[in-house]
């Protein structure tokens, strides 16, 4: 039995900057999640693309798989992706969809979209959602930096929020009989792999999130649905930027009897950012941890173990 988590929440609208980092940096050094309260995505927004997710995802298979995923952006069945790589049952219980970046040619035209036959309102509320949520995270970032005693623009500066490689993804955990197997899960223990995720919940329980990746057996701890806030968390890419300070957290969803939505944004770098320490998180006696990398090279590397179907 998983405990209740109690974590911090940031709201984004405080005027008093100062306090507001210090509060992100508390979170992300001692949780690596965080509530994000006043992000200024209308609830009627989110709860429109709700609505157009539950739309999709009922259509019949021949018509989702017509979209299947392609170059990171479509369909994804159940069990096509497993996101605990070591683990030996078949797949995670859970259907996706991936939109990536929607303006920025050339990667805008990789983008599948439902037919407007079906699904009149699917496009336009995607795009409005994906460029309020980039806005959103744009923002926070500036308050990332600055619990990093950093310049407010630092992500801006090196190239990481300008252009991001951002990808919005629609889930769908359609529940289970409780006589399954009792290790199916929709979705498997994981860190992200990117900067930040900004995830909307349905109310439905299942997340989790272990805070010691080392810990045997892992102690996991539930994370509560927050009304209007996004739960977000911090992806190995930023843990790398930071040396481990910034924790990108394991976690995971379990499988439950009742069906259950969400929809992550993954905020990623501009794929040509090279991901390095930075110097305000090492020193002689803590010494970079990780080697620079691409961002782009990096995630296509973890893509591409993650998922066992074209």
């Amino acid at each position: 039995m998983a405990e209740k988590l109690n974590l911090p929440i940031i709201d984004l609208s405080s005027s008093d900057q100062a306090s507001t980092a210090q509060t992100i940096r508390e979170a992300c050094v001692h949780y690596g999640f965080f509530y994000l309260v006043n992000h200024g995505v209308e609830d009627e927004l989110i709860n429109k693309v709700f609505d157009e997710s539950k739309k999709f995802f009922s259509l019949p298979m021949h018509e989702k798989m017509k979209l299947t995923r392609k170059e990171n952006r479509g369909y994804s069945p159940l069990f096509a992706e497993k996101l605990d790589t070591s683990a030996k049952f078949m797949g995670d219980l859970k259907e996706t969809f991936n939109i990536g970046p929607i303006k920025d040619l050339p990667h805008s035209v990789l983008n599948q979209w439902p037919s407007e036959e079906f699904l009149p309102s699917w496009r336009p509320t995607m795009t409005s959602y994906y460029d309020k949520v980039i806005s959103a995270g744009k923002k926070l970032l500036t308050l990332i930096a600055l619990a990093l005693n950093l310049d407010e623009t630092f992500f801006e500066k090196i190239g990481a929020s300008h252009n991001p490689h951002a990808f919005l993804r629609l889930l769908h955990y359609p529940g289970e009989p409780a006589s399954l197997h009792e290790e199916t899960y929709g979705a498997s223990a994981h860190s992200d792999y990117g900067m930040i995720t900004l995830l909307a919940t349905d109310g439905v329980r299942g997340l989790q999130i272990s805070r010691e990746k080392d810990t045997k057996p892992p102690v996991w701890e539930d994370v509560y649905h927050v009304n209007g806030a996004f739960i977000v968390n911090i992806g190995d890419l930023m843990e790398r930027w930071t040396n481990c300070l910034f924790r990108s957290t394991l976690h995971r969803v379990m499988s439950t009897e009742q069906e259950r939505y969400s929809v992550a944004f993954f905020f990623e770098p501009n794929e040509d950012c090279i991901v390095k320490c930075l110097d305000s998180c090492c020193s002689e006696i803590s010494p970079p941890r990780f080697p620079p990398v691409r961002s782009g090279d990096y995630l296509e590397e973890r893509f591409r173990v993650t998922f066992l179907k074209a």
